[in-house]
């Protein structure tokens, strides 16, 4: 078997273990709103789409960056690897930002088991927003506001990246080579926040009260 695996893995060996940058500290994925791989992830959408916020699926999986460590194609394919890795920027509203997180946020925390339809939340780059997990649908997500200070507003329109769409093909190159592209520039990741929402409500239950961890 490792003898298949090995020639399998040949004749890309050398792109896999191209050094993109050195991790400045540890690199996971594993929270249930953030990790600090996924902000790596979100810090690049922002950088390479010139775009105040970014928007990036919400899952675990990947090997975790020792401090120190070179981050290689092959640590950016296993925290990327999904069939629909296509990178979008587009324009969007406070109010539609404010919809997907809803929508989301419903899928994980209906009372309802029957609707509970994913793990994790979306993670954000570049803004900031508070979560009720017992409101009501629509009535989760408030305070949103961006790196800056500045409120979401509903009415106003923000410079948005993301990727994973979805039912449909985005027009962007795959994630993997947007985020090769902006560690290869960046030389050493230093992540001066991670964009974790604010959980109210929790503290009491033990299912969702450490979800951070």
């Amino acid at each position: 078997m490792q003898a298949l695996i090995d020639r399998i893995r040949a004749p890309y060996l050398a792109q896999l273990q191209e050094p993109l940058a050195i991790a400045g500290q540890l690199l996971y994925r594993r929270g249930n709103f953030n990790g600090s791989f996924d902000q790596v992830i979100c810090d690049a959408q922002r950088a390479v789409g010139d775009a105040q916020i970014a928007l990036s699926p919400g899952f675990r999986w990947g090997t975790s960056v020792l401090p120190g460590d070179p981050i290689t194609m092959e640590r950016v394919l296993d925290q990327t690897c999904i069939t629909y890795p296509e990178t979008y920027v587009r324009e969007m509203t406070g109010e539609q930002i404010k919809l997907i997180l809803e929508d989301v946020g419903d899928n994980l925390f209906n009372p309802d088991p029957f609707y509970q339809q994913g793990g994790d939340m979306v993670r954000v780059g570049g803004m900031n927003y508070v979560i009720d997990p017992a409101a009501a649908a629509g009535q989760r997500i408030s305070d949103m506001t961006l790196d800056t200070g500045e409120v979401v507003a509903a009415a106003k329109t923000y410079r948005v990246a993301g990727w994973a769409t979805v039912g449909s093909v985005a027009p962007g190159p795959p994630i993997w080579d947007v985020v090769a592209h902006y560690l290869r520039d960046l030389g050493t990741v230093e992540i001066d926040r991670i964009n974790t929402p604010v959980i109210r409500g929790v503290a009491s239950n033990p299912g969702v009260g450490n979800w951070n961890g």
